[in-house]
């Protein structure tokens, strides 16, 4: 999310970031290199241009020039400025004083509402609402059919229209079984088309008319940029959306797209999709989205995935072993290395810890075939192996590489690396104070 912009703007601001004095201008030519970087990050030229004229404004000031850390200080102010641009506050969806509440998912065909409403739904579920899913869009047999495979995967009910009927009555039948199952929120999934036209728009606002709904999210695709902010405009003017929600974040899109929509329609970015997981539906926080940018991290993001993928049990016993008297296995090194895959891709995870993305991690340790290649060695070795791996001689490393596939040097070099994990456990033991809260050891 943001890699290219995020790449960019850190070179920009690089060179402001490193002086120990600024003049004023210095500060003008670099914030021109940054007014560059977001236009080639197909921000909107109106909003760069203000948001600019804003940074500047605060970047001239005697705070800044006359500050201790200059560079810094205006690193700080582009950030402020980013998260202003992004909302003025975190998001937060509109409730019902009387469930359920409606959310109406609308945007054109491709940009990934059916997947965004099961996303929603299990997000819901997850904070304690009990969601139900409409399949509204009626003019596609596949997209009915698909709602119904996820809402069965998410474990939430769909009410599914017939294919050709009538979705403003396929939605009132599926708000009345919302308030006969006594769900709090009913999620809609209505059709789309391949551009806005006045059919489209017609049964839209049919929909909105007869359901009344709390908030009309658009679900716009991140990687069509300034197409995106055009179509937001126009779906806007026909519905006065409550919000966005941006899809494929986690493609390449550029990111002007994100930083133009409120700028230009004043619409808040509600969430972002930043993956194909059902879990991947990520809430669009200004000030975690604007760190994100400019390369600072997200801890409460990555606290959030750690939460939702850990299992307790696993990691209250991994605790202990790491923390109290028990010892650190293989077995146990398994069961980490699982938990924390469930978390995601790592490469998406180091993107989440303040700093990494200026450490020297190689791709090769970031790339998912090596934990698969690690899980694959470890489960080539007997339980006894695992929980001891000092017994692990040449002819059983020999057996293992064949078991698992692998050459014998990585089965070496994994044993090795294990060796030097267990050193750090135990000096662990002796330094840490308390538990780890939320995460594997």
């Amino acid at each position: 999310m943001f890699e290219e912009l995020s790449h960019k703007l850190d070179g920009a601001l690089g060179a402001l970031r490193q002086r120990g004095v600024l003049t004023e201008p210095m500060i003008r030519d670099g914030l021109r290199e940054v007014r560059r970087v977001l236009l080639e990050a197909d921000v909107n030229f109106r909003v760069a241009k203000d948001f600019l004229a804003r940074v500047q404004e605060r970047a001239l000031g005697d705070e800044v020039i006359k500050s201790v850390t200059p560079g810094q200080q205006i690193v700080k102010v582009v950030h402020a400025e980013l998260a202003s641009l992004l909302g003025s506050q975190r998001p937060e969806l509109l409730w019902s004083s009387t469930p359920p509440t409606v959310v109406m998912l609308v945007g054109l065909q491709g940009s990934g509402k059916t997947t965004t409403a099961a996303k929603l739904a299990k997000r819901l579920e997850r904070e304690g609402r009990s969601a139900m899913l409409a399949a509204c869009d009626l003019q596609r047999p596949a997209a009915i059919e698909q709602l119904a495979t996820l809402g069965s995967r998410i474990g939430v009910p769909v009410h599914a229209g017939t294919f050709g009927g009538d979705p403003v009555a396929a939605a009132t039948a599926a708000a009345e079984e919302a308030r006969r199952r006594h769900r709090t929120v009913l999620v809609v999934d209505t059709a789309g088309r391949l551009q806005i036209d006045g059919p489209l728009m017609e049964e839209l606002g049919r929909l909105k008319r007869e359901l009344r709904p709390e908030e009309i999210l658009l679900v716009a695709d991140a990687m069509t940029g300034q197409e995106a902010v055009r179509i937001a405009e126009g779906f806007d003017r026909a519905l006065d959306v409550s919000g966005v929600v941006l899809t494929k974040m986690d493609g390449d899109a550029r990111g002007g797209a994100a930083l133009s929509i409120r700028g230009v329609t004043g619409k808040p970015i509600k969430f972002v999709g930043v993956g194909e997981g059902l879990d991947d539906l990520d809430e669009a926080d200004p000030e975690r989205l604007a760190g994100r940018i400019l390369q600072m991290g997200d801890v409460v993001g990555l606290v959030e995935r750690a939460e939702r993928a850990m299992d307790a049990g696993e990691s209250e016993k991994l605790q202990e072993k790491v923390l109290g008297k028990g010892r650190f296995t293989l077995e146990d090194f398994l069961t980490a290395m699982r938990q924390i895959q469930r978390m995601g891709p790592l490469e998406q995870l180091l993107k989440l810890i303040p700093g990494a993305s200026k450490m020297a991690i190689p791709t090769a340790q970031a790339d998912p075939k090596r934990i698969r290649h690690l899980e694959a060695i470890i489960l080539s070795m007997t339980p006894a192996e695992r929980r001891d791996p000092k017994i692990i001689n040449r002819s059983r490393r020999v057996r293992i590489a064949k078991g698992s596939g692998r050459p014998v040097a990585e089965v070496n070099r994994l044993l090795k690396q294990f060796a030097e994990t267990q050193k750090f456990m135990k000096q662990m033991k002796g330094m840490t104070p308390g538990r780890l809260p939320g995460m594997p050891f």
